[in-house]
């Protein structure tokens, strides 16, 4: 037998966990199926849409999270420069242009495995540290995508930081 073989009693879902937290944040949510929740939550930038959906094959707690910046044809290669910049800066997750909404999306997963259930602290820092990369990004994407700007170009301007005082 296999190590992937091994079956574990999972004692609840962790979507549960993902309703709790929301429950208890008072965040509006939709719960669309057992393993599957969807939220949207204000940022500085934009509303961002965010789905959990529990991968049982995988013991993965997957986030997506998506912002509403529509890629034309004609900014999707200067749009893939700018994702892997950017991804070669973000420590968790990544950034994916997802064609068939033609939408940027970031996603990472949260592993279970093994029976582990997810606590409220590990939730609410999958959460945030999507939100996070969101907001630190948001702008590159819309220079690159509105405003003709080039992958680096966009990159530099939103983490340029005012070092000193005026």
């Amino acid at each position: 037998m296999s190590l992937l073989e091994l079956e574990v009693e999972r004692q609840s879902n962790p979507v549960d966990m993902i309703e709790f937290v929301a429950a208890n944040n008072d965040w509006s949510f939709e719960r669309s199926g057992e393993d599957e929740i969807a939220m949207t939550v204000e940022g500085r930038w934009a509303d961002y849409h965010v789905s959990f959906s529990w991968m049982e094959e995988f013991e993965a707690l997957h986030l997506a999270c998506a912002f509403d910046i529509k890629v034309p044809d004609s900014r999707v290669n200067e749009v893939i420069r700018l994702l892997s910049q950017i991804n070669g800066q973000v420590l968790m997750g990544h950034f994916d242009l997802w064609r068939q909404e033609e939408v940027i999306i970031f996603r990472q997963s949260l592993l279970l495995a093994g029976g582990a259930e997810p606590t409220n602290r590990q939730v609410e820092v999958l959460l945030s540290s999507a939100l996070d990369a969101c907001e630190t990004y948001f702008q590159a994407f819309q220079f690159v995508v509105w405003s003709g700007m080039d992958a680096q170009r966009a990159v530099d301007t939103v983490m340029f930081t005012t070092v000193g005082e005026a």
